[in-house]
């Protein structure tokens, strides 16, 4: 009888430690417009006290004004092939690479523009998972000019993840949606 009371009274003192120090509270999210971006997701750099006020370009200065990469007005669309990736893979395929070849040669041939790589991903998988496939993506393509020899100043990344991929999609249209765009720039 002495063994199984003090079994007993072990699993009772377990139980009753167990309950009062009890689960951690889950960390609370920080409110939206608390943050830098705001709750509407719109950077105001002047909001964001010494990070951007102020800042004028010296007209004397050897730094050049560059347009903004996402207006569609400085975007030529379709004239370059986009890269396109095996599913949850940032590799840059065989087969894949005169794409880029091709870029760069685009890039010789008009000093003047730069290049957007938009990096992209299917359906599958969290948003913030693919926002980071996408950009993995968009970074393995902008490595694989500079090592052909195009000045990294000239390139521009963005991830777009799945934020425009079709959701529940045939496989065609997602080996579709896994791609790096490829947007030569105006300015």
């Amino acid at each position: 009888m002495h063994a199984l009371t003090r079994k007993a009274l072990f699993v009772l003192l377990s139980a009753v430690a167990l309950f009062a120090t009890g689960c951690r509270k889950k960390p609370t999210r920080p409110d939206p417009s608390a943050t830098v971006i705001g709750q509407q997701g719109i950077l105001n750099p002047n909001e964001m006290g010494a990070f951007g006020a102020g800042f004028t370009t010296d007209p004397n200065s050897l730094l050049t004004e560059r347009g903004d990469p996402l207006d569609p007005a400085n975007q030529i669309r379709g004239l370059l092939e986009s890269v396109y990736f095996a599913f949850d893979q940032s590799a840059i395929a065989p087969n894949e690479r005169p794409k880029l070849m091709a870029a760069k040669a685009h890039l010789d041939a008009n000093p003047t523009q730069r290049l957007l790589i938009e990096g992209r991903a299917d359906w599958r998988g969290t948003t913030e998972y693919n926002l980071g496939l996408g950009d993995r993506r968009a970074q393995a393509a902008k490595q694989f000019l500079v090592t052909l020899g195009v000045d990294p100043d000239r390139i521009e990344t963005i991830s777009k993840g799945d934020l425009e991929a079709t959701e529940n999609a045939s496989e065609e249209v997602m080996a579709r949606d896994r791609r790096a765009e490829l947007i030569p720039l105006r300015r």
